[in-house]
């Protein structure tokens, strides 16, 4: 996307979300498209909104690690302009928004899975917003669910495209929580969508 383009996004998103808002965008890369194809859906990462000094940054477990980056950059990662913006229903008041930064600081600097396993000491972008909100505030955003069951409900998935990815062999019983299942979860409602 071009310049404009991003100031315009930018602009209309800043003028809409509050902190503690879950953001979805999907990422042109070969992996990052077989997530989106492999779950029925356009997004294929996630992170949450936080405002430091007078700026906002998503917080996001990222290729290589858990980080803190600003939302225009964030942003600029996306295809096509696709963004969606969703806030748990009730809102959050200032002490949970204070717990889900405690809880995301904890998790700086933890490495990627890139095998996507849910029960890791690694992280990947769902698990980190599925994590962070069950350990600060209780709430599990999104579906925990094993590979096998989650290919089952995608049949559009390229399971030679994983079973390539795992060298050979799919982990079937291995869990995993998808940006999708976080987008569609009943629990949020959209503050911003340009998809």
């Amino acid at each position: 996307m071009n310049t404009q383009q991003l100031d315009q996004l930018e602009k209309e998103i800043t003028n809409k979300v509050k902190e503690g808002d879950i953001i979805f965008i999907s990422i042109d890369s070969f992996l990052y498209r077989q997530v989106a194809k492999g779950t029925g859906s356009w997004t294929s990462h996630v992170g949450f909104i936080v405002q430091e000094n007078n700026q906002w940054y998503v917080l996001e477990s990222a290729v290589p690690k858990v980080t803190r980056c600003p939302l225009r950059k964030f942003l600029s990662r996306t295809t096509n302009n696709e963004v969606s913006v969703m806030r748990v229903k009730e809102g959050l008041n200032q002490k949970q928004i204070d717990k889900l930064k405690y809880a995301a600081e904890e998790k700086m600097g933890i490495y990627y899975h890139l095998g996507f396993k849910y029960d890791s000491k690694r992280q990947f972008c769902s698990k980190f917003v599925h994590h962070i909100f069950k350990e600060a505030l209780g709430i599990e955003i999104g579906k925990v669910q094993t590979l096998e069951a989650l290919l089952q409900e995608n049949p559009q998935a390229s399971v030679n495209f994983w079973r390539c990815w795992y060298l050979g062999f799919v982990p079937w019983q291995r869990k995993t929580i998808t940006p999708a299942s976080q987008l569609n979860d009943p629990q949020l409602k959209t503050v911003f969508s340009a998809c």
